[in-house]
């Protein structure tokens, strides 16, 4: 059994820090959440949005922080909605995603998790490849009800264990592992 380790996730969205939370947990992770509206930085890049976003968490609470900026991008609209997903899904939803749609639905949900102390600031990027479904399906949160990931017939809101292979879940492992070893 890992020791337990008290670390803060900042964001706006508490499905995505249940998510977290729940993930981080089984690795003796013990996650809290402090809701704010992070300043959100305009550019093409996850990467540069995560960061910018994690340094101002760590400014606001002066605690070791993380936060996630995901997006999802399909490929037949050269990887739209992409670092923009958030406002396509408050503009247009998951219906405006399928309307704008033909029969190429190749598409991949992009994570990146970002830590964020006086002296350290990380990343750790999950992927995961799928396809969006011709209709919604599931009562899930954001663009969980249309995404349904390779070697699956079933969309993320209809999903039992999307927390075991959602691209949030990869992203955070690979970040538990170094952080655990951070740690020790």
């Amino acid at each position: 059994m890992h020791k337990s380790y008290d670390l803060y996730f900042v964001s706006s969205n508490k499905h995505k820090f249940l998510e977290a939370q729940s993930i981080l947990n089984l690795h003796g992770i013990n996650l809290r959440f402090l809701k704010s509206n992070l300043k959100e930085l305009q550019s093409h890049s996850l990467q540069k949005i995560a960061l910018a976003k994690a340094k101002d968490a760590f400014s606001k609470f002066h605690k070791p922080v993380i936060i996630e900026d995901d997006g999802l991008f399909i490929d037949s609209i050269e990887g739209f909605p992409g670092p923009y997903s958030s406002y396509v899904f408050k503009t247009i939803g998951n219906k405006g995603i399928l309307n704008l749609l033909n029969n190429k639905r190749k598409a991949k949900f992009v994570s990146i998790i970002t830590y964020c102390d006086k002296t350290t600031l990380k990343s750790f990027q999950g992927q995961l490849c799928g396809k969006i479904s011709k209709t919604q399906k599931g009562k899930g949160w954001g663009y969980d009800p249309i995404f349904i990931p390779n070697n699956s017939t079933k969309t993320f809101a209809v999903m039992n264990n999307k927390n075991k292979i959602s691209h949030r879940y990869i992203a955070l492992k690979k970040f538990s592992k170094w952080y655990l070893r951070k740690k020790e």
